[in-house]
């Protein structure tokens, strides 16, 4: 599948732009990095690893959401 490839690389630069050392950030470069998690989030979504991140995160949610009552 095209996604995947285009979600592989758009995860690394992802990577790459946050493990940059910790500096006062431009508006500009906080919004990249933004819309290339967005991005990222929406090519991943319909995908089966996408489906099984969702999942898990419901499945934690009711957890913790249990473990508050």
């Amino acid at each position: 599948m095209v996604t995947i490839d285009v979600a592989v690389i758009l995860a690394v630069i992802a990577i790459l732009l946050l493990r940059r050392p910790v500096q006062p950030r431009k508006r500009g470069d906080t919004a990249l990095v933004m819309v290339i998690l967005l991005v990222l989030g929406v090519l991943i979504a319909p995908t089966a690893l996408g489906q099984a991140i969702t999942d898990m995160m419901g499945q934690l949610a009711n957890a913790l959401t249990s473990l508050g009552k």
